[in-house]
């Protein structure tokens, strides 16, 4: 077991700001002075001069990068996307399916119940988006496979996973959507999406205990000022929390400032989308079985329709901060914290407090450039 110091750096803090601090681990965990003192493990020291330390970010809403999607359901595919997010300070992890056959679900939650991947981000459960959707807001899902919202199959896969699904998406407008928020919420994450519903059916929803809104803005009707719609319903909402995925495509920096403003940062979540061209140049890839074209970062359906986003977490954050008006402790808070709050997690993930799994990432002041990533206590090499 070794200990590590970091010195010098400007240290997140969640309830006031960045501080010029120490930060102490031993082991995988983070620790007091004290206890750094007494701990007679080999020490090693990190100078974090000109950085911001912050915690790893945990990407809640993601399907892939590298050429691997979270639906392949193979542990291989879930092993590059946990090494991939781990390289870009993305140190917590929750992939999402897309609305696929029961089949092909099944084969992702056998692979969920037993993968763990120690060299890559730590595999925190799955995301199901889909199959319980409205087909007029499917988005790049694919029409086949939508059903209305079905407790017993959402049991099955639960089962069949070992308990690894931390949230699943619904249309409350949709047949059975409303009776099953209410079987469910206390056990899951409910989380309202791809959907056609008014304010008052998303208020009801929100009542009987769903808690999100999925990537806010996209795959549901406007904000507007005689028909609200689920956004509005969402921030009336105190306890509801919205996704955002700010890579500069999804939604307009006017549009992001102005979400932060009526969510504050206590209930945004940074969340990236991203599929599996992800850190690979343009070309045609996959998604749910759809063939998906890629373009800088725009990625689209033959349509037009956007089809999730080809840029991680950590550049999401960055290009909230660095180009969008957002401020880095409102960002890092909405990329950490938040996420982790949301699938409850909190208590390993999120902050640099005592106790906690030490998942740390050092920004450059400045560009935010990523310096070093710490996962559970170990300098990561080689990035």
């Amino acid at each position: 077991m070794k200990k590590l110091r970091i010195d010098n750096g400007m240290v997140f803090d969640l309830f006031r700001g960045f501080v010029q601090k120490s930060l102490y681990t031993v082991g995988d965990r983070i620790v007091s002075e004290e206890d750094y003192r007494q701990s007679g493990c080999s020490e090693q020291i990190l100078d974090a001069e000109g950085a911001y330390v912050i915690p790893g970010l945990t990407d809640i809403h993601f399907h892939g990068c590298m050429g691997a999607d979270c639906c392949d359901g193979t542990p291989e595919a879930f092993r590059t996307l946990a090494m991939y997010e781990l390289r870009h300070g993305v140190t917590q992890i929750t992939p999402a399916t897309m609305t696929v056959s029961e089949s092909l679900l099944n084969s992702i939650c056998d692979t969920a119940r037993e993968f763990s991947c120690p060299e890559g981000a730590d595999f925190c459960g799955l995301y199901l988006e889909g199959p319980f959707i409205n087909p007029a807001r499917k988005g790049a899902q694919n029409e086949v496979y939508i059903r209305p919202a079905d407790s017993a199959l959402l049991n099955r896969l639960q089962e069949r996973s070992g308990h690894k699904i931390r949230t699943v998406i619904v249309a409350p407008e949709t047949e059975g959507a409303l009776d099953f928020i209410r079987e469910n919420h206390d056990n899951i994450n409910i989380s309202i999406g791809h959907t056609m519903t008014d304010y008052d059916t998303a208020r009801e929803a929100l009542t009987y205990g769903a808690s999100q809104l999925t990537h806010m803005f996209n795959a549901m009707p406007p904000l507007s000022h005689r028909d609200p719609g689920p956004i509005a319903a969402a921030a009336d909402h105190p306890s509801c929390m919205a996704e955002l995925i700010c890579d500069g495509v999804h939604i307009h920096p006017s549009v992001v400032r102005a979400a932060f403003r009526l969510f504050g940062d206590e209930r945004i979540i940074l969340i990236s989308d991203s599929m599996r061209a992800t850190g690979l140049k343009d070309g045609f890839y996959d998604l749910g079985g759809q063939t998906v074209t890629v373009r800088g970062n725009l990625a689209s359906l033959k349509d037009g329709t956007i089809a999730g986003s080809v840029t991680n977490l950590m550049d999401c954050m960055c290009h909230a901060v660095l180009d969008m008006g957002i401020s880095l402790h409102s960002a890092v808070k909405c990329a950490s914290y938040n996420p982790a709050r949301a699938v409850g997690i909190e208590t390993d993930y999120g902050t640099l407090d005592e106790g906690k799994t030490a998942n740390i990432v050092l920004l450059k002041k400045g560009s935010l450039e990523l310096l070093n990533v710490i996962q559970r206590g170990q300098i990561q090499e080689n990035r």
